[in-house]
């Protein structure tokens, strides 16, 4: 197993389209949800125990063989928002695209070929994870990271908040990532057990009617 996969794919600077979104801080930030580094953590945190749960979960089945065609369907009805199903099919694509001239294989470029329009990111997650050697517990981690660091990085741009500020809400969460993705872990085992059912569905309605609103949005700084 990698560590340097792991961290590869937990970087900002891989290529997988997260830059230009920013995990629906922006409308919070607009909104006056967030306005420092105190809320921003709040933010965080509310969107980690729901919408990143749900996302380390998939992340975790998908890397442990569960049928991503199955996993999908489950993420679609957990995303209320059509404006965020849209954004996880095309962070889905992106990512798989990044993923497949980083680590060409076979396996890559069958799920490309079932998912042309692109899969669900955090389905997608689990599926690279395995072909990068790593095992479930790194894709839930990854997923559940990607939740909180976007967000972060974003309201740096948003607020002009202090880099270092944002980085140490990203700390304080350590412990919160940790746990959730353990979750996730344990999910993603049931489900290979008991099906898709047992997949966590999360409300985050602030997050989905920010979404739909920030779709209509003119100026915006990021597509989500």
């Amino acid at each position: 197993m990698s560590r340097t996969a792991l961290l590869l794919l937990a970087d900002g600077r891989f290529p997988a389209g997260g830059h230009a979104h920013s995990g629906g801080a922006e409308a919070a930030v607009r909104a006056g949800r967030v306005t420092d580094a105190a809320s921003l953590e709040e933010f965080c945190r509310g969107r980690l125990h729901t919408t990143g749960l749900v996302s380390a979960s998939l992340a975790a089945a998908a890397a442990l063989g569960v049928d991503p065609l199955a996993l999908d369907a489950a993420a679609d009805a957990r995303t209320p928002s059509p404006a965020l199903r849209g954004v996880g099919r095309r962070l889905g694509r992106q990512l798989l695209r990044a993923a497949r001239a980083t680590w060409p294989s076979d396996e890559l470029d069958a799920f490309a070929r079932v998912f042309p329009k692109g899969a669900h990111q955090a389905v997608v997650w689990g599926v690279v994870a395995r072909a990068a050697g790593l095992g479930a517990g790194d894709a839930a981690h990854v997923a559940a990271y990607e939740c909180v660091s976007g967000a972060a990085s974003a309201t740096v741009r948003l607020l002009s908040l202090d880099p270092f500020d944002a980085t140490g809400v990203l700390a304080r969460l350590a412990g919160d990532v940790d746990r959730i993705a353990e979750r996730g872990v344990c999910v993603g085992r049931g489900v290979v057990e008991e099906g898709v059912g047992v997949l966590p569905a999360g409300s985050a309605p602030l997050l989905e009617i920010g979404a739909e609103v920030h779709a209509g949005m003119g100026g915006r700084l990021f597509a989500s």
